[in-house]
């Protein structure tokens, strides 16, 4: 009897064995449907030999029901859920469902129609068939997905398609993309970036593992060199995938690639209609003359494991940035993630960032990685000065967050019709609202965090768990009205700030709150080019990958903010943030000024940062990392235990911290409460790991836990190379 074993898509399920029944013939990588009880559940035929399981009689097998019509998942990208599955002690059923993260691309091709406007006005036209109509000019989509765009009901929206104001258009789900053109706009290089382009070119030509760290100061076209590298694999009918860190930056990036290859390229995010994503899905995976029908893909971290028919060179781009770590579900890490794909995958992988971690800069150290280096800005362009304002000696005034010397570089940027930047990472208005009266201050019911105030939108917000109140006009403990003060400062009062000053100035607030979808961050990176905006208030969205040639000062408001709390790479994470915010300056031919405000000028990083000797501050965290068994020279790992009851919680932290092993090359501290100790209604307690490189990490968690039983609200997480210790 021919017979399947198969990796079912429940974590709580181990693999399953089934027999094939006549008229099928799935192999290893088919995504099969099959029988479970009364239920039909999806599942991955998969190696036996590399899936251990209790072997089944072959009399009590079930037959599986039914092969889906969708490509088999490489041998590269199932070795790739195992190894991720392996290194992050996850399930693999968890790690493979990222891979099938399009449910409706697995039932194959057909027809869906959809809806667009007609340019027909309503004779009735309601506040909702107004916003409608405002919200989806241009859209095209499923009456679901428009009316989820446009914050309606279905109902509105088939109301305008009966008035004839939106009209119904068949379409092909899985019509192909249009081929990208590698010799479109080929750009004018200089030597120095033709060396690396060249040496890219080759790794891609060569089909093999290669991984790269591309080191390239702010404005040197880190980005024009790999696209050579993509112009290749484009030539040779293969596949590119390019992870960005940020939703964010896709916009500028696309306008980037369309500009140098004639089309955009295909895009996977999070906030995408569901069609676009079933589209994007079927066409990775197709195969055709090309290689792939989806030739590039620009995606965030989930793009990693979409399963290409044809990979041929892997881009991380930022590749410095912790959102590329994932912080719940599968905690991995995608920029390490992209080099065991390339390396199964046989093909070059690039790290691009002008502010690399420590730890990929000791991985090329070590010759593992081949370093590249782009040490100047392209053309006319230079790098900017950069000066601290110790705000011990140049206060602000009272009530003010705005130095004097800073105040003067935007008055004479604006004098000059130049634009400036002020930097600050805390969104909303004020991260803190007390009473006077009585003291209260406004907490989130559901985390232990204060509310942050917006201003713009007229709420408190936490940043957390997303709970919102609108902003309230009396105190709610003691009913007092006009007592309520916002205290410290967020990007919202740092631009009241700024039009306080100068109220002549054109000033844009750039948060994630403000920026939430593609279309604002077309319409900002327009009006900032165009020069419709004189300063830009904004957090870590505008650190990295813009490029407005009149933006000729950058201001980081607290420098000091990001040295706060637990963070154990607090200071390599101040120096990569505002050296990228810092690179936002003087990347024409009009110089740039940077100025930084602190209190501590004398902390290294400051220094370092002031100083421009980036070498120096990496060799005095590489030797404080080292004297601490810290990463790259030693390993990390949290256990994060939590529920809904404290008691429960504290008792089963209890039991694991009473159960830690007691090896020499491992050392286990905690658990204690988390810093965020109460987080979307769980109590957390964490417990922290230090081990020695040649510790046997993983597997000794492995042991650790599986012994252990909890009650049914306790969740027990585990957090390999962890970045957040919150």
């Amino acid at each position: 009897m021919n017979r399947v074993r198969i990796l079912v898509l429940n974590a709580a399920l181990g693999p399953l064995d089934y027999s094939v029944p006549d008229g099928l013939s799935p192999v290893p990588g088919s995504v099969v449907v099959a029988p479970l009880g009364p239920r039909q559940v999806l599942g991955i035929v998969w190696e036996s030999e590399r899936l251990p399981g209790a072997e089944v009689p072959d009399a009590r097998l079930r037959p599986i029901l039914d092969v889906l019509p969708v490509p088999p998942l490489r041998a590269a990208l199932r070795r790739l859920i195992e190894w991720t599955a392996d290194y992050y002690c996850a399930s693999m059923a968890s790690v493979a469902r990222m891979a099938l993260s399009s449910s409706a691309a697995l039932r194959g091709g057909g027809t869906v129609t959809e809806y667009r406007l007609t340019g027909v006005m309503p004779s009735r036209l309601t506040p909702q068939r107004d916003a409608a109509i405002s919200a989806l000019d241009g859209e095209q989509g499923t009456i679901r997905e428009l009316a989820d765009l446009a914050g309606v009901s279905e109902a509105v929206l088939r109301g305008l398609v009966n008035a004839n104001v939106m009209e119904p258009v068949v379409v092909e789900i899985d019509r192909p993309y249009r081929p990208a053109l590698p010799d479109h706009a080929p750009p004018d290089l200089s030597d120095e970036q033709r060396g690396v382009a060249d040496r890219f070119v080759k790794a891609v030509k060569t089909r093999d593992f290669a991984p790269f760290l591309l080191d390239g100061v702010t404005g040197s076209g880190k980005t024009e060199t790999y696209f050579e590298a993509v112009a290749e694999a484009i030539r040779m009918g293969r596949q590119v995938l390019v992870l960005l860190p940020e939703i964010a930056l896709t916009e500028n990036f696309l306008k980037r690639f369309e500009a140098r290859f004639g089309v955009p390229p295909v895009v996977w995010h999070s906030s995408q209609k569901q069609s676009e994503r079933r589209r994007a899905w079927r066409q990775v995976c197709a195969k055709s003359d090309k290689g792939g029908g989806a030739q590039v893909v620009v995606g965030a971290r989930s793009a990693l494991f979409l399963p290409f028919a044809n990979l041929g060179l892997i881009v991380v781009d930022e590749a410095h940035e912790v959102s590329f770590k994932q912080d719940d579900g599968v905690r991995y890490n995608a920029r390490d993630v992209a080099v065991m794909r390339a390396r199964f995958e046989k093909i070059p992988v690039v790290l691009a960032s002008a502010t690399p971690a420590l730890e990929s800069l000791q991985m090329a150290e070590a010759g593992v990685y081949e370093k590249v280096d782009l040490p100047s800005r392209f053309g006319e362009a230079s790098l900017p000065d950069i000066a601290v304002v110790d705000l011990r000696e140049q206060v602000p005034p009272r009530g003010r967050w705005l130095a004097p010397p800073l105040v003067a570089g935007i008055e004479e940027r604006l004098e000059r019709g130049e634009q400036a930047l002020l930097f600050l990472n805390r969104r909303g208005y004020a991260p803190l609202t007390l009473c006077r009266n009585c003291g209260f201050r406004f907490q989130c019911p559901n985390c232990s965090a204060w509310l942050v105030e917006h201003r713009l939108s007229k709420r408190l917000a936490c940043h957390h768990c997303g709970h919102e109140v609108p902003s309230p006009s009396q105190c709610p403990e003691c009913g007092e009205a006009d007592c309520l003060t916002a205290c410290g400062p967020g990007v919202e009062r740092i631009a009241d700030e700024v039009a306080a000053i100068f109220p002549d100035a054109r000033t844009a607030v750039v948060t994630s709150d403000t920026l939430s979808n593609p279309e604002k961050i077309a319409a900002f990176v327009e009006a900032a080019e165009t020069g419709a905006i004189d300063v830009i208030v904004g957090t870590q969205l505008v650190t990295k990958g813009y490029h407005f040639p009149e933006l000729t000062l950058v201001g980081v408001v607290d420098a000091d903010l990001g040295l706060e709390g637990g963070d154990l790479r607090a200071a390599e994470r101040s120096y990569q943030q505002i050296a990228q915010v810092a690179g936002r300056a003087g990347r024409a031919s009009k110089p740039g000024e940077v100025l930084i405000q602190t209190r501590h000028p004398d902390a290294p990083v400051i220094a370092a940062l002031a100083a421009g000797d980036r070498d120096a501050f990496y060799a005095a965290e590489t030797e404080a990392r080292r004297h601490a068994g810290a990463p790259p020279f030693g390993r990390w790992a949290a256990i994060i235990v939590s529920s809904e009851d404290e008691a429960e919680a504290a008792e089963a932290a209890r039991k694991v911290g009473g159960t830690a092993p007691r090896l020499d090359d491992i050392a286990v501290y905690g658990p204690a409460p988390a810093p965020l100790s109460l987080l979307r209604g769980r109590y957390r307690y964490r417990l922290l790991i230090n081990a020695r490189r040649s510790a046997a990490l993983q597997q000794t968690i492995r042991d650790w836990l599986d012994d252990l039983n909890f009650p049914p609200g306790v969740r027990v997480g585990v957090d390999i190379d962890p970045y957040s210790f919150v």
